[in-house]
């Protein structure tokens, strides 16, 4: 896309995509990579192992992973100018509570309620949205929209991580409180005339697979959803599992934490280039011809971080790590508006959201419960490189019984 066409696509669509930037962004603050950065000081204050910190973090996101379900289907009936601010007071309230909860089973709650509002509905309802609003520049509005998460990614853990050598760990989160409550009038402002579900009944609905808008119901007794599920599952799990693990990958491996962390802007660069390749390929190709081979880079940088001891090692294997992920923030989201239709993409997409989210409480505790016994991350990390091809199979497959139904 050259220069002019960029802005004549921003300028008249700055406030849509506006949105999707600041509900990204605020995700951050219950997102994995962000929390992971407090499990020493966590583990600490409550007395926790691996595992059981692992555990915790699992119950609360899995529970948050069924309450999505339900919750996710609400895009579908209300406006973002509507539940974009629920959504965001809860969010605040759950950092709040964070940094005031001193009771050891409170703990999953707490994480519940981050996990919920800011991995699940923030992320969701910006997807949701880029997804209807945009037709055949979905793919360009997914991933501009995805680069307020890339920019938390980048900056976030470097700048709380260097903080905590000075300011305790719960006044942070009061910080990260007072941040997302900044975002509420700001995205009030932005949808101030905010397109509606209603309201895009006529030419802006998409239709799917045999020129149908599919329900949840049907998309999941169609065996192409079960097929992606796994597509869907694994990079949420496993890049969670490698976030959520940092401090102890970085302890194991004798690195200064700070050093390991320093490597995130640039595993966020080459996955934010990642997306927006992701995002030209479907808008000209779809994505039938790309989901099957995009989780291949994933599977590679495992490999390597399996086999590396030095912080250069690390790199590469982020650098491939982040290929997947800048393609994983586009092309999910565009494919199941592609293939299922939009007008019911609130509540497919919650569901997919749930098994995203689910992926996300499984990989810490697996990962965890096997460091407790005794399974290094780097045997994991190569069990969990072997898997990814295994998913490129499945997804292949089932792409390949689906395109009949166009």
């Amino acid at each position: 896309m050259t220069r002019a066409r960029l802005r004549i696509f921003l300028v008249p669509n700055a406030t849509w995509l506006g949105t999707g930037v600041l509900l990204t962004f605020l995700s951050s603050f219950g997102q994995t990579f962000f929390i992971s950065v407090f499990a020493g000081e966590i583990r600490a204050t409550y007395g926790l192992s691996h595992g059981a910190w692992g555990g915790l973090y699992s119950l609360g996101t899995t529970v948050s992973a069924i309450v999505m379900i339900w919750a996710g289907g609400l895009t579908d009936i209300y406006r973002v100018r509507v539940l974009g601010p629920v959504v965001l007071g809860g969010l605040t309230l759950a950092a709040l509570a964070m940094a005031l909860n001193t009771v050891l089973f409170l703990l999953p709650v707490v994480i519940f309620l981050l996990r919920l509002f800011g991995q699940g509905m923030s992320t969701h309802l910006a997807q949701v949205a880029m997804a209807r609003w945009f037709t055949t520049t979905r793919g360009k509005a997914l991933s501009i929209a995805s680069l307020g998460y890339s920019v938390g990614e980048a900056l976030l853990p470097v700048i709380f991580v260097a903080a905590m050598a000075f300011i305790d760990w719960r006044l942070l989160w009061v910080v990260a409180a007072g941040v997302t409550v900044l975002g509420i009038p700001v995205l009030i402002r932005l949808l101030r005339q905010e397109r509606t579900p209603q309201s895009l009944s006529g030419d802006h609905i998409a239709t799917g697979m045999q020129n149908h808008h599919w329900t949840r119901r049907e998309a999941l007794c169609h065996p192409l959803f079960w097929f992606m599920a796994p597509a869907i599952l694994a990079p949420s799990a496993f890049i969670t599992a490698f976030f959520f693990h940092q401090v102890h990958l970085a302890q194991v491996r004798d690195w200064p934490h700070i050093q390991l962390v320093a490597l995130f802007p640039v595993f966020t660069g080459v996955s934010i280039l990642s997306m927006f390749a992701a995002g030209w390929a479907l808008d000209r190709w779809g994505t039938a011809r790309i989901m099957p081979y995009y989780q291949l880079p994933m599977g590679v940088g495992f490999a390597i971080l399996s086999v590396t001891d030095t912080v250069t090692g690390a790199l590469i294997g982020l650098t491939f790590l982040a290929l997947t992920v800048g393609a994983h923030n586009t092309l999910p989201s565009a494919f199941w508006a592609e293939f299922y239709g939009t007008r019911h993409i609130g509540a497919i997409k919650a569901m997919a959201t749930a098994v995203m989210v689910l992926g996300s409480a499984v990989g810490p505790a697996l990962t965890g419960a096997l460091i407790d016994h005794h399974v290094t991350l780097g045997t994991q990390f190569m069990w969990i490189a072997g898997f990814f091809g295994l998913v490129c199979v499945l997804v292949w497959f089932g792409i390949h019984r689906a395109k009949a139904a166009f």
